[in-house]
C-alpha cells in the first residue's frame, strides 16, 4: 500500500478520496502511524475549514500506535469542473513530551522555532463517483440475449414508451390465473343460486297446487297453466344467464 513515509508518523492513504453526491455528506479516513519511540503529537489544518469536519483536528500518537483520522465534506450543492477539487490538507508532526496527552496539545508545539524539527505532509481530495456503473458481464460463447451485457445504468435508461409497455404488460400476464379463478366462481355461484331458486319454485309451485286442487277444477286449470309458464321462463332465463 502507498503511504507517505516522514521523520515520525507514516500516513495512509496519501489522498483524500470522498464519495460525490450531490447534496449528501461523505466521509473518508486517515490512519497516523507512530515510526518512533517518542510521543508524537500532530495536527490537521485545511485550506477550506468551513467545509470540511476533522476529528480530531489534533492529537497525540503513542510509540508505535497508530490513531485514525475521520474528514467529513458537508453536502455540496453544486459540482466542481470536471470533478476537480482544489482543496489542500496538511498534516504537522511533532516530537511531543513523554507522557502528553490530547488536552495538553497547544498551537505553540508546532511554531518552527530554531532548532525545532516539523515533519509535514500536504494531501490533496479526490472527488470519486458514488455509484459507480456495474461492470459489464461477459457474453457466452453460445451466443447470449443482447440485453444480458446491459449495465445497469444502460438498463434503466431504456425508452420511456417501452418501459411503460412493459410495466402495463406484466400485470395483466401476472393477474390472468386469477381472473380466471375468480370467473370460474362467480359462475359456480350464480349456477347454485339459479337451481336453488328452481328448487324453491317447485315447492312453492307444489303447495299452490295441492291448494288448488281442493278448490273447483275450472279454477285450478287455468291458474296452474300461468304458473307452469311463468315457472318456464324464469327457470329458462337462469339456465341461459348461467
Amino acid at each position: 500500500m502507498t503511504m507517505s513515509s516522514g521523520d515520525f508518523i507514516n500516513i495512509y492513504p496519501t489522498e483524500l478520496k470522498f464519495p460525490f453526491e450531490l447534496r449528501k455528506q461523505s466521509a473518508c479516513s486517515l490512519q497516523l502511524s507512530n515510526k518512533t519511540d517518542q510521543y508524537i503529537a500532530f495536527k490537521v489544518k485545511t485550506t477550506n475549514p468551513k467545509k470540511y469536519c476533522v476529528r480530531p483536528n489534533a492529537g497525540v500518537v503513542l510509540p508505535g500506535s497508530s490513531c485514525n483520522v475521520t474528514v467529513t465534506m458537508q453536502a455540496q450543492k453544486e459540482a466542481p469542473p470536471d470533478m476537480q477539487c482544489k482543496d489542500k490538507f496538511l498534516i504537522q508532526s511533532v516530537i511531543a513530551p513523554s507522557g502528553t496527552s490530547n488536552k495538553d496539545i497547544t498551537t505553540e508545539m508546532f511554531n518552527k522555532e530554531d532548532g525545532k524539527v516539523i515533519d509535514e505532509f500536504k494531501l490533496r481530495v479526490v472527488y470519486v463517483p458514488a455509484n459507480p456503473p456495474s461492470p459489464v458481464p461477459e457474453g457466452s460463447e453460445e451466443g447470449g440475449s443482447p440485453r444480458a451485457s446491459l449495465t445497469e445504468d444502460e438498463s434503466k435508461s431504456s425508452s420511456l414508451p417501452e418501459a411503460v409497455s412493459r410495466s402495463l404488460e406484466e400485470p395483466k400476464a401476472k393477474s390472468s390465473p386469477s381472473e380466471a379463478w375468480s370467473l370460474i366462481s362467480r359462475l359456480t355461484e350464480e349456477k347454485a343460486s339459479a337451481l336453488q331458486q328452481n328448487q324453491k319454485l317447485r315447492q312453492e309451485l307444489e303447495l299452490i297446487r295441492k291448494e288448488i286442487s281442493k278448490s273447483n277444477a275450472g279454477g285450478f286449470s287455468m291458474l296452474f297453466v300461468v304458473l307452469v309458464g311463468l315457472l318456464g321462463l324464469l327457470v329458462g332465463y337462469l339456465i341461459k344467464k348461467t
